[in-house]
């Protein structure tokens, strides 16, 4: 019986220790950065711009027709998308063989937003130059645009020398510059929703019967085996020279994540620019957190204001805004101290809601900051007031002494 028993225990300590050894191997690799074969990318966080990953982000590649992103978002900045645009053959002659089109024809009569919507899920690399010439009046003013806004944005490692993505060695951008262009984007509304779709059909024109496309980027398409259901906008890209991109955005858990994914290539039928986008947002989603740390009204500190009248001179200082922090899931339950920077020469009077100075959190090396402001109204001394007002009138007064002593002695001097 005791042997049995001794048995009985070593068994269940075994089997409790490689319980709890493979819980410790899966959070392992859930933490472990993801191990990618696309030359370059990056993973950030549009609401706080924290870099959750980095694989050569700022090295200098090819975008491919990633670059229509920042086609489409100066087409929006400039026109309504209700405005006809009329295809000139020039603009849809001028793609090379190979490249992506939607068949336009010289004459063909779009509005902008059919135009942007074969641009963007269909990747048709005409629609661009139709957009462009019409935009910029030349495809070669439209190019300068786009690097105008390059500059604008400040972006060092990026230069446009086409609208849709042709191959040249002198159009190339990066996966962090790329990140920040659909930053960028994304505040546009109407980008979000053609850029999202997964896919698009266009009336019939004075050219062409009905055309329906489904998305290229794999990701919003549901009966794609690439679906991803948090995907909400993405613009793929391949040439032999850049590979397989993809920039991209997802949202979950209050998280909205960018991707970007440059010179991937095809593994086991599937583009890495789709299985590795997934592995990245996986990675984020599921070892990041946004925190609450601070809500407007919650008070951070007290501080005497000395010239204040008793009833009133300690005051309370709260956030004014509220405060989301992107960590770690492992530091969730960190509580962070700020640093208080108070105001120079704060004194009374003070009205309620007052800024008063600023709090600032850094975790993780992004700066998060509030103002603070005064709970309540502070009014000065009364005693203090009336001590000010005795000692402003004694000083009139030594002064008005002064001058009268004075204007007595040079009259005196003046009858001698």
């Amino acid at each position: 019986m005791k042997i049995n028993m001794k048995k009985f225990f070593i068994l269940s300590f075994l089997i409790i220790a490689l319980l709890f050894s493979n819980f410790n191997i899966v959070y392992a690799e859930d933490n472990a950065e993801p191990n990618l074969l696309s030359k370059a990318a990056i993973l950030m966080d549009n609401k706080t711009n924290k870099i959750l990953y980095d694989k050569n982000a700022n090295e200098k590649m090819f975008p491919a027709s990633t670059t229509k992103i920042m086609t489409a978002i100066l087409v929006l900045e400039n026109c309504d998308l209700n405005e006809t645009v009329t295809a000139s053959y020039d603009a849809v002659m001028s793609i090379p063989q190979g490249y992506v089109s939607a068949d336009i024809d010289g004459d063909e009569q779009f509005t902008v937003e059919q135009l942007l919507e074969m641009l963007l899920v269909h990747s048709a690399n005409d629609a661009a130059n139709v957009l462009a010439e019409y935009v910029g009046g030349s495809i070669e003013s439209f190019v300068s645009m786009m690097n105008t806004k390059v500059n604008e944005l400040g972006l060092s490692n990026t230069h446009f020398t086409n609208t849709y993505g042709l191959q040249d060695e002198n159009h190339y951008t990066t996966a962090y510059d790329l990140s920040i262009i659909m930053q960028y984007c994304l505040k546009n509304d109407d980008f979000r929703r053609i850029a999202g779709s997964a896919s698009c059909s266009i009336p019939a024109t004075n050219k062409s019967d009905v055309r329906s496309y489904t998305s290229t980027n794999q990701l919003l398409v549901p009966d794609s085996p690439n679906y991803y259901s948090y995907v909400t906008v993405g613009k793929t890209g391949f040439t032999t020279e850049a590979g397989e991109c993809l920039v991209s955005c997802a949202y979950k858990n209050d998280l909205e994540l960018i991707c970007v994914v440059l010179g991937g290539t095809i593994v086991n039928n599937v583009s890495t620019r789709f299985s590795e986008s997934k592995t990245l947002y996986e990675y984020g989603f599921n070892n990041f957190s946004l925190k609450n740390i601070a809500n407007p009204g919650d008070v951070i500190t007290e501080i005497e204001i000395s010239n204040a009248s008793p009833d009133t001179k300690s005051l309370d200082l709260a956030f004014s805004d509220s405060i989301y922090a992107l960590v770690k899931n492992s530091d969730f339950n960190t509580n962070y101290t700020p640093e208080i920077e108070l105001n120079s020469n704060i004194s009374a009077p003070i009205a309620q809601g007052d800024v008063l100075g600023k709090a600032i959190y850094t975790i993780d090396g992004i700066r998060y900051a509030s103002d603070i402001v005064a709970t309540h109204n502070v009014e000065a001394s009364a005693l203090l007031s009336f001590v000010l007002q005795i000692g402003g009138l004694f000083i009139a007064l030594l002064i008005t002494f002064e001058i009268f002593f004075s204007n007595r002695k040079k009259k005196n001097s003046m009858h001698r």
